[in-house]
């Protein structure tokens, strides 16, 4: 279908005929209700409460086919509601069997469940007759599953992130532990993620565990305990010398020292734990990347790293489906909305009814682009300082012109150009 919503929208009810029998299902842990309408949203037949099981899925087959034959109809059109992840094995099954899947919109339904009866009554009848309801107008979008080497990236991605929000978590709580007990570590390690430093929390914490030791013991000790391999040396010294100078005269809590002792020991151990494994999923998609195509072309553009490159193909797919960036604006929620009526010039935003996670990288990659990128960096520049546009806005404009950059890069076989992206991105 075309990029202009208004041309989708009118293909999408111009291939619903009157030979399509469309069934519109609520989705549910245990059992579905499925319910079924004609073009013109007419119910037809009763619903049906099946299980969510093989001889479930069977029984809502043997139903379609009976409603069928009954009315003569030809082609049968399946709405799901996808929310949480209980559709995603029906939507799959149903796809298997050459069925045609389409998919509504959670805040469409939400929407439009008074249309019919004129009441804020809920039920699972009523809410898969609300959905073939919105299948028949056309708000709907066509379900087709990605291809493996997607699907892939994109379990190894949404798994990263929640380990991701985990470790943010740990480090938080670390953090509030040492301005407790030992407030002016950080002065000493403005980095505490270095490895002198996480050395140093794993063999003494807390500024009792120094204040009686020399420079050279505390060096010996991040080599024998700490597992540092270059402990010493001039920056060892000097950082030995701030540390006991900063724990003879910390203000820190001095009640439950061992307890907080204990609690930091545990942090740093799952620290580590979480820096490993974040380490070997970014390995993982490394070796995923090697499989997916198009994958040597966006390296082209220098400044998206493994981590957004993954994460674009996990959101987004096969770039090469789309006919336009906007498509992939829309996908990660960036479209622009407005809100203008009469001579109200209401303010322009986007969407953010897409991708969340599409979108969240989307944005980090134009950010590592213009910081790093010369032809993104004076994009931006250009926009701030001629176009006289706040630095905010300049970076969504260069959001979207990433994503006509992407598009068309696939679409054209090459890498990135500066003069293909000119002409791409105007």
């Amino acid at each position: 279908m075309k990029f202009k919503q208004r041309e989708a929208q009118n293909q999408r009810i111009a291939h619903i005929s009157t030979q399509h029998l469309l069934i519109g299902i609520d989705i549910a842990k245990e059992q579905h209700v499925a319910s079924a309408v004609n073009y013109r949203g007419i119910e037809i037949g009763r619903p049906l409460t099946f299980q969510n099981s093989e001889e479930g899925l069977k029984k809502l087959m043997r139903w379609m086919q009976t409603l069928q034959h009954q009315n003569s109809f030809s082609s049968v059109m399946i709405g799901l509601e996808p929310t949480g992840h209980y559709w995603l094995n029906l939507a799959d099954w149903l796809a298997a069997q050459g069925l045609e899947v389409v998919l509504a919109n959670p805040l469409t339904v939400k929407r439009n469940k008074e249309n019919r009866d004129n009441s804020q009554s809920k039920n699972d009848i009523k809410d898969s007759l609300v959905i073939a309801d919105c299948v028949s107008r056309g708000f709907y979008s066509s379900y087709h599953p990605n291809a493996e080497i997607y699907q892939r990236i994109r379990i190894v991605m949404n798994d990263r992130e929640y380990w991701v929000k985990q470790f943010t978590s740990l480090k938080g709580r670390l953090l509030r532990c040492l301005d407790l007990y030992f407030p002016e570590y950080q002065r000493v390690f403005p980095d505490w993620e270095i490895v002198r430093s996480i050395a140093t929390l794993k063999v003494f914490p807390l500024p009792e565990d120094l204040k009686q030791l020399t420079s050279h013991e505390i060096i010996t000790a991040w080599k024998e305990k700490g597992g540092m391999k270059r402990a010493g040396g001039k920056t060892g010294l000097e950082s030995s010398a701030r540390l006991l100078a900063a724990a003879r005269h910390s203000i820190g809590r001095t009640l439950g020292v061992q307890e907080a002792r204990n609690e930091l020991k545990r942090l740093v151990e799952e620290y580590e734990r979480h820096s490993q494994r974040l380490k070997e999923m970014e390995q993982e998609l490394e070796v995923l990347l090697e499989q997916a195509p198009h994958v040597t072309l966006l390296r082209t553009i220098k400044g998206l790293n493994t981590i957004v490159i993954a994460a674009l193909l996990a959101g987004c797919g096969d770039l090469g489906k789309y006919a336009h960036g906007r498509q992939l604006l829309s996908q990660a929620g960036l479209n622009l909305t407005d809100n203008r009526s009469g001579l109200n010039e209401g303010q322009v935003g986007i969407s953010k009814r897409g991708r969340r996670q599409l979108r969240k990288y989307l944005y980090l990659g134009t950010l590592s682009l213009v910081a790093n990128h010369p032809q993104f960096k004076a994009w931006h520049e250009q926009n701030v300082k001629e176009k006289k546009m706040k630095k905010h806005r300049s970076i969504f404009k260069l959001i979207g012109k990433l994503a006509r950059i992407l598009v068309g890069m696939v679409k054209r076989g090459e890498g990135f150009q500066i003069e293909a992206a000119h002409q791409t991105a105007a």
